[in-house]
């Protein structure tokens, strides 16, 4: 009786030029967006900017990882993407915390500057996403990949809903809402990549007892 029956699918794991050059062209424009958006958040006094400028920060370093990883063995990619995971989770947890260092501190963000830079933003972010979309489904190092470039071009969004919410009222609070849920969203999605991460390290160690 065959064995290939009992064999898993192989999950892409980034083995592609196409998605190397992808990648590259992804950290260059996360690496530059960083630079002007937080220069913006700064200049606008906008929390959200900040949070989204982090984030590209993020994206950048754990993008350069992916990439350093690739072709490394399971355990070395599943342990990258580990990495990733718990550093998302570090920067929810500190655009959560400014967040509300901020509510008591409260000063209303420049709008317009919002604006501009969110629109430009997410532009970035979108062209990010069409280099990557096909590469959306492979092993947690990959998937991490997607998984960051869509919740940035869904901050990017969230960025120009605040600040058009802080045009129109004149307060910072849709800024600092904005904010908070993007914290949501990188926890959440940090604790996709570590699920999928240890369960990855599970598999390899489960693979590794049955050939000894």
């Amino acid at each position: 009786m065959s064995g290939s029956c009992c064999q898993q699918v192989r999950k892409f794991d980034g083995m592609s030029p196409a998605f190397k050059r992808a990648l590259c062209a992804v950290i260059a424009i996360n690496g530059t967006m960083f630079v002007v958006e937080m220069a913006a958040g700064m200049a606008a006094g906008s929390q959200a900017l900040k949070a989204d400028a982090l984030d590209f920060l993020g994206d950048t370093v754990t993008y350069a990882l992916s990439l350093y990883v690739i072709g490394l063995s399971l355990q070395a990619r599943s342990l990258a993407a580990l990495a990733k995971g718990i550093s998302l989770s570090v920067m929810g947890v500190w655009v959560l915390g400014s967040t509300l260092w901020q509510v008591f501190v409260l000063g209303t963000p420049r709008a317009e500057i919002m604006g501009v830079i969110g629109f430009l933003a997410l532009a970035a972010n979108l062209a990010s996403v069409l280099l990557l979309i096909r590469f959306r489904n492979g092993d947690a190092n990959v998937r991490s990949v997607w998984l960051c470039s869509r919740n940035d071009t869904i901050g990017n969004v969230a960025v120009m809903l605040a600040a058009l919410g802080v045009w129109g009222s004149g307060t910072a609070w849709p800024d600092l809402i904005v904010a908070a849920l993007m914290s949501s969203l990188f926890l959440t999605s940090a604790a996709q990549i570590i699920r999928q991460a240890l369960a990855e390290r599970r598999e390899e160690a489960a693979i590794g007892e049955v050939v000894r």
